[in-house]
């Protein structure tokens, strides 16, 4: 059955749907020798360059999809190469069964918590984009006192430099002093956004940790700097949020198994450097229900 040919290389986890546009649109992806146009179909048997380079047609056609948790750790980027040497977020993770590892939005150096990452191009598409509506919920520990009128502003939204933003909803989650805490959503993700709408307020954030992103609560068990496979029913409702079909995964035989799970477990006990967010403490404040 022919398909679009973004569709297929998203899919296979050549990048992001907006990405693999754009090169479409640079003349970069050839379909049988002629230059490809955005929106064409291909089907299997058609030879697919990516600037210059031959595709192959079993990751075209054959994707194993994968979907991997991951609890980032203050002080990790989310690029796959630091030109000032940071440590990636990739270095933590399993090689994945075919393609590559598509990020799910990012948080950046001073934010921990969940990370969604597939190898399903059009899943991530999906949940980045913005007519999806995707809940991005935090847990934020504010620095300053906190006012019902505040929180009120918050919920109405404020004018930033790039436009107006705001939280869909705020709930006081506990805490005294300086360590107080609060549970926000929001339905976007611009640079910073979460820290510059408090700062609108005159309060600062001293901490940042993201508890859930659309159907995807980050796990209790999944210890800062680890990650684990979504599977089962969780992953059947996270392609459900964003009406596609979850992947059907192939039983595997005791011997494929045993190695499988010995490849993962080299991988997830590898030691880590140590980062500032290894020495806190964290308080697990409620999630925002009903959402």
């Amino acid at each position: 059955m022919a398909e679009r040919i973004q569709k297929v290389l998203a899919r296979a986890g050549y990048g992001s749907r907006r990405q693999l546009e754009s090169l479409i649109k640079e003349g970069k992806v050839t379909v049988n020798g002629d230059v490809a146009k955005l929106g064409d179909q291909i089907e299997q048997g058609d030879s697919i360059r990516l600037e210059n380079k031959a595709l192959s047609p079993k990751r075209l056609w054959q994707q194993p999809q994968q979907v991997l948790l991951y609890n980032k750790p203050v002080g990790e980027v989310c690029t796959r190469n630091d030109p000032e040497g940071r440590r990636t977020i990739f270095q933590s993770l399993p090689a994945p069964e075919e393609g590559r590892w598509v990020s799910v939005g990012r948080l950046d150096i001073n934010t921990s918590g969940l990370i969604i990452l597939t190898t399903d191009g059009e899943l991530a598409n999906k949940l980045m984009h913005p007519s999806n509506e995707m809940d991005r919920e935090y847990a934020v520990r504010v620095l300053g006192d906190v006012t019902s009128e505040m929180m009120q502003n918050l919920r109405d939204g404020v004018e930033l430099d790039d436009g107006k933003a705001h939280f869909t909803d705020i709930q006081d989650a506990g805490g005294e002093g300086a360590n107080h805490w609060y549970h926000v959503v929001i339905q976007e993700g611009r640079n910073r956004e979460i820290r510059r709408l408090w700062e609108s307020q005159g309060v600062q954030v001293s901490r940042l940790m993201r508890v859930r992103y659309g159907t995807v609560i980050i796990p209790k068990q999944l210890r800062m700097g680890r990650w684990m496979m979504l599977e089962g029913s969780d992953l059947e409702t996270l392609y459900d949020a964003v009406e596609l079909t979850a992947p059907t995964v192939p039983k595997l035989g005791r011997a494929q198994r045993e190695k499988k799970l010995r490849s993962l477990k080299d991988v997830s006990n590898k030691p880590r450097k140590k980062t500032n967010s290894d020495n806190v403490k964290s308080r697990r404040a409620p999630r925002i229900r009903g959402r």
